[in-house]
């Protein structure tokens, strides 16, 4: 049924990944399926807020990241299933919508924090995520 699944994950926050590294393994192992593990290093928001940062802050945030997702990936996934890692800066839900789509990905699976009364149901990502995706989205609560 599902051939490529991208799990988006924050490498900060242990709970984006505990419950949904099993959940996409799980589901690779059951459909034959790749998996692509994605983290986005946030942007700044404002290129003023870019210009107080050293020139060559982004490449080494970059680098870092990659190297722990690598690590990550080694550690969690087993060495039957098909997996990638992929790091990137920008907008977590934006860049999350244009790696499926330009992966062939039909399925992600993600988590969702615990929603605070303003959230109603998912976080601001996941539901932009779940708004937007071609893809089908397995939501799984942290």
């Amino acid at each position: 049924m599902y051939k490529s699944i991208l799990l988006p994950i924050d490498l900060n926050e242990q709970s984006s990944w505990e419950k949904s590294i099993p959940v996409a393994i799980d589901m690779a192992k059951t459909y034959g399926a790749s998996v692509r593990v994605m983290t986005v290093i946030p942007d700044y928001g404002k290129s003023i807020v870019g210009s107080y940062f050293p020139a060559e802050f982004s490449d080494k945030a970059l680098a870092n990241t990659t190297a722990a997702l690598e690590k990550l990936i080694a550690e969690a996934f087993p060495a039957d299933v098909n997996v990638e890692g992929t790091a990137l800066h920008g907008s977590v839900y934006k860049e999350v919508l244009e790696v499926a789509d330009s992966t062939g990905a039909d399925l992600i699976v993600l988590t969702s924090h615990r929603p605070a009364r303003s959230d109603y149901l998912l976080g601001p990502n996941a539901a932009r995520v779940v708004r937007h995706a071609k893809q089908s989205v397995f939501v799984v609560r942290a």
